[in-house]
């Protein structure tokens, strides 16, 4: 970016206004990328700790939030910590939710997902693309008649949405849940239309997609979360993601936020190696050859001149923060002004498996309450903590959604 051959800032490039497909126009290039916060209630609707951190997050400069893990069937789950789009949702409070995140001026988009293969055992029989029984990994398969019924229910959820006061939904179709389980060899062994070829494999994720705009019509912000590749062996790979994306961009989407990694127990990692800083980039320069739709890049962007870099070079379009945010909600309006300022990210000596993804989750509930400032757990206490958390949850999750 330029202006009679000038270099734009960090200030001008990131405060750039972004027009969506849609119409909706993001005031900046800065977003609170999806994370799975486990700050609903328990019963799939949203606590006051919850609608009080979206809240800090829209005033803290973001143009736009995306509320991770938004479950359109309470039967898989991807903890007891999520929300549920369904008929006996608490609308009134997804409403507030929905008003929060839209203060100063930001868009809210609730993340659709379902948890598939990966459903959380203490509340589901989890279910994929094919039955699966492996060390680590048993489920089911969805027989055809549920698969050809996802458009609607996503369509549904998203109608629910809307209903509510969200400007729009990002559709997850990363990090190993469902729908990027269909994408996923290593998950989608199936012999039908919805397996084999990765035009096949991404069928239903198109016909989601298709089915989303019909319900809620050509003003509503439409997303999809696609993994670059599964940076396993035997999975997706970067040449069949650039196919979905060429796909995809065949459909009236407003945005690809590109992510990538999956979970599967036994696969061994694939041989690509990230680069030092933000790690998705690469991927993004190829996607720009075969699709028009606004990009965004999710992973990695700790400082400010990353993320300038990024959009400045036209790499993306807009940058998602996650641990960033965690870490500082108000760091898009810091990097907004001239003086900058990047967040201090915490090291860890020898956190078990798992701790600090926990930790961050925790950090987040710190955040909700106000209480960042004496938050001092280490990783294995943020792992006991959450656990304890989701664990007292299943009896009220289970008397809600009959699991």
């Amino acid at each position: 970016m330029s202006v009679d051959g000038g270099e734009l800032g960090p200030v001008e490039v990131l405060g750039a206004p972004l027009g969506l497909p849609c119409g909706l126009v993001l005031k900046n290039r800065i977003v609170k990328a999806a994370m799975s916060d486990s700050l609903g209630d328990g019963t799939g609707d949203p606590s006051a700790a919850q609608v009080e951190l979206y809240r800090r997050w829209a005033q803290g400069g973001a143009a736009l939030l995306l509320v991770g893990e938004v479950q359109v069937d309470p039967a898989y789950p991807e903890r007891p910590g999520n929300l549920v789009l369904h008929p006996g949702s608490d609308d009134e409070r997804l409403r507030q939710l929905a008003l929060a995140g839209s203060e100063s001026g930001a868009h809210v988009w609730a993340q659709l997902g379902h948890a598939g293969a990966l459903a959380w055992s203490p509340i589901s029989s989890a279910a994929g693309p094919s039955e699966l029984h492996i060390d680590g990994l048993h489920c089911g398969e969805l027989p055809l008649a549920a698969v050809e019924a996802l458009p609607q229910v996503y369509a549904r959820a998203a109608r629910h949405a809307q209903s509510v006061g969200f400007s729009g939904v990002e559709v997850h179709a990363g990090h190993g849940f469902l729908l990027s389980q269909f994408l996923s060899p290593l998950f989608n062994h199936r012999t039908d239309h919805y397996g084999g070829s990765i035009e096949h494999r991404s069928r239903i994720l198109t016909d989601i997609v298709k089915q989303i705009r019909v319900e809620v019509g050509p003003s509503f912000g439409i997303g999809v979360k696609l993994n670059t590749s599964d940076q396993l062996a035997g999975g997706l790979t970067e040449d069949e993601a650039l196919v979905v994306v060429s796909l995809l961009g065949d459909e009236a989407i407003d945005l690809l936020d590109l992510s990538g990694g999956t979970y599967f127990p036994g696969a061994e990692a694939s041989s690509e190696k990230r680069s030092s800083g933000p790690y998705f980039l690469d991927f993004a320069r190829q996607a720009r050859e075969v699709t028009n739709t606004p990009l965004m890049v999710t992973g990695g962007f700790k400082f400010r001149d990353e993320a300038t870099q990024a959009v400045s070079s036209g790499t993306a379009d807009l940058v998602g923060l996650a641990r960033t945010m965690a870490l500082d909600p108000e760091m898009p309006a810091k990097w907004l002004q001239s003086a900058g300022g990047d967040p201090p990210f915490p090291r860890f000596d020898a956190p078990p498996p798992g701790g600090i993804t926990a930790w961050f989750t925790m950090r987040l509930t710190a955040l909700a309450n106000h209480e960042e400032t004496t938050f001092d757990l280490t990783p294995r206490q943020a792992i006991d903590a959450y656990e304890s958390r989701d664990a007292a949850r299943i009896p009220t999750w289970k008397r809600t959604h009959g699991t």
